[in-house]
């Protein structure tokens, strides 16, 4: 090979000819993580004098891919880009009491372009990315503890 491995610079090209791979190969990407598992019973720790906390789980999955399984609740119309997603099926919307907390065993699923909803009492799988802190949505004005942005869902 007559090229000197101590003390040299070699360019990626270099040392996959001399590996006997052709410069022209790429060599392959690792995968990106799969989702973190989350459930409901993940989702919160302890109740203070604030209200219910989030789970140590929840708080550093911020900002990362989650998949969480459960029902969707009757939307407020056919086809829309967000949803609730519960633990167990329900036969309201979780916000139609006007005296509810925010219930330990829903978050808001948003997605990237409106869609027909499943029918309630089928049970989904749901990925997206979590997003934990209250917000409140500026076209509908529901407050929300824990989103799933950028979601997608299928029939478990």
């Amino acid at each position: 090979m007559g090229k000197v491995l101590s003390g040299s610079r070699f360019r990626r090209r270099d040392v996959l000819a001399m590996i006997g791979l052709s410069p022209m190969i790429t060599l392959a990407k690792p995968a990106l993580a799969a989702p973190t598992q989350l459930s409901f019973d993940d989702l919160y720790g302890k109740i203070s004098v604030l209200g219910l906390e989030f789970s140590d789980k929840v708080k550093s999955l911020d900002g990362r891919d989650v998949e969480m399984s459960g029902f969707m609740a009757p939307p407020l119309k056919a086809e829309a880009k967000f949803f609730v997603l519960t633990e167990i099926p329900m036969s309201i919307c979780p916000f139609c009491s006007t005296d509810a907390d925010w219930p330990d065993n829903i978050a808001v699923v948003y997605l990237d372009e409106a869609q027909t909803f499943v029918q309630a009492g089928v049970r989904i799988d749901v990925t997206g990315k979590l997003e934990v802190g209250s917000w409140t949505d500026p076209e509908t004005g529901f407050l929300s503890r824990l989103r799933l942005r950028g979601a997608t869902y299928s029939v478990a």
